[in-house]
């Protein structure tokens, strides 16, 4: 089935010319980035076609899952990305043709209509009876709806109205395909992003003045300290004169248009007299596909040699087959502990811990203490989640499920 041609003739019968068009589908665009912006797009379609509501169904639910969709018309939650339960085994428009507009009267007569469930039960209460819809494809076998509706008393949806509504279905197809491909490059940088937080280094990104513009959660903590870095006026500097004269070059370095290819380091001294900071400086390279007149930035990564590690008990209890008791001295002398100070700590006999280590060893194949603490650090137990969730500031929320809302206005 193919969708109606629409001429430039029945484009300006439908009120909108080329500029009108274009800026929609700049704002389909748009919404790939942030799903309010996509909620601005649909609100345009919503005046475009004179409509009650538009919804764009991201997934339907599968239980226990809820259904994800984006609604605009007057309804609680309107404009967000919302969890809903959606009726979809009572629809009558499902297994609907691929990328094919499609109104009610493609599916059923007027009359079949009025007296459908469906409608009777959602949406002639709340004044959906015009519908027009498409199932769209995505490149990864999926489908996303598009619906827009109208009450009884406005026409009809026309063959002009559905050949426009074609038209912009591939862009909507291609906005939800890079907002996935975004929102997976994203998940994935959180991951990376965590794993480096839980092995104890603390990371900050800097524009070209040395300015902070984002750091994660161990670098927090870090500069709380004060304790051989710190922000002033929200810059990166050393406590000592010496040292951020250093630093302050390294951070220029990596802003040169010579700057070197490999990262550079230095020692950064803390008054308390605790073991130096360990600091690394390199650029993040960027794409020459264009002119870019962005803030550069540069990474840093500092790594406390003195701090706790951030292990996981469980990964380690998995890893090498300990016992609850075992995994705390494993731990505590990872964290630098003597066998004495780890009993102590743990509040057990020395004779315990003796008897403990023995199996420790037996189980991971050493004997020595110290080779015990480098399997372990060497070791991916510090890349399983910590007792303590890790947070990752400025990170969107998506809207909580929102059971309430109801269901009667999705066709």
């Amino acid at each position: 089935m193919e969708n109606p041609v629409l001429t430039q003739d029945a484009l300006s019968s439908l009120g909108l010319d080329l500029a009108g068009y274009d800026r929609l589908v700049g704002e389909v665009y748009d919404g790939a980035m942030d799903p309010k912006l996509m909620a601005r797009a649909l609100t345009s379609f919503r005046t475009l076609y004179d409509a009650n509501y538009v919804t764009l169904i991201l997934r339907v639910p599968d239980q226990p899952d809820m259904g994800v969709m984006i609604i605009v018309g007057d309804i609680e939650g309107a404009g967000d990305v919302s969890y809903m339960t959606y009726p979809q085994t009572h629809t009558p428009f499902t297994n609907q043709p691929l990328d094919y507009v499609f109104t009610v009267d493609d599916v059923m007569s007027s009359t079949e209509w009025e007296h459908c469930a469906y409608f009777k039960m959602f949406c002639g209460p709340q004044g959906v009876y015009h519908v027009m819809g498409a199932d769209i494809s995505t490149p990864d076998g999926g489908k996303l709806r598009f619906r827009i509706t109208r009450p009884k008393q406005a026409p009809a949806f026309s063959r002009n109205d559905r050949a426009l509504c074609a038209m912009f279905l591939p862009h909507l197809r291609r906005a939800l395909q890079v907002h996935n491909l975004l929102d997976r490059s994203e998940s994935l940088s959180d991951l990376y992003a965590q794993a480096i937080s839980r092995l104890s280094v603390a990371t900050l990104v800097l524009d070209e003045s040395g300015s902070v513009l984002r750091v994660n959660p161990v670098a927090q903590d870090l500069l709380a300290q004060a304790d051989g870095l710190k922000l002033v006026g929200g810059r990166l500097e050393a406590t000592y004169p010496s040292d951020n004269r250093e630093l302050q070059r390294l951070i220029r370095a990596a802003f040169s248009p010579d700057a070197p290819k490999s990262a550079e380091a230095m020692s950064v001294t803390r008054p308390s007299g605790q073991v130096n900071l360990g600091l690394v400086v390199e650029s993040i390279p960027s794409l020459d596909w264009a002119e870019e007149k962005g803030k550069p930035a540069a990474l840093v990564y500092i790594r406390d040699a003195a701090s706790k590690s951030l292990a996981s008990e469980l990964v380690t209890k998995q890893l090498f087959n300990l016992t609850k008791a075992e995994t705390a001295l494993a731990m505590e002398l990872a964290n630098g502990l003597s066998l004495e100070e780890a009993a102590e700590e743990l509040n057990i006999r020395r004779n315990t811990a003796r008897a403990h280590l023995r199996s420790i060893f037996s189980k991971t194949g050493v004997r020595r203490q110290t080779e015990l603490v480098r399997i372990l650090l060497n070791s991916v137990v510090a890349l399983g989640k910590p007792k303590m969730p890790l947070k990752t500031p400025g990170k969107l929320k998506v809207p909580p499920p929102q059971l309430a809302v109801p269901l009667a206005r999705r066709a």
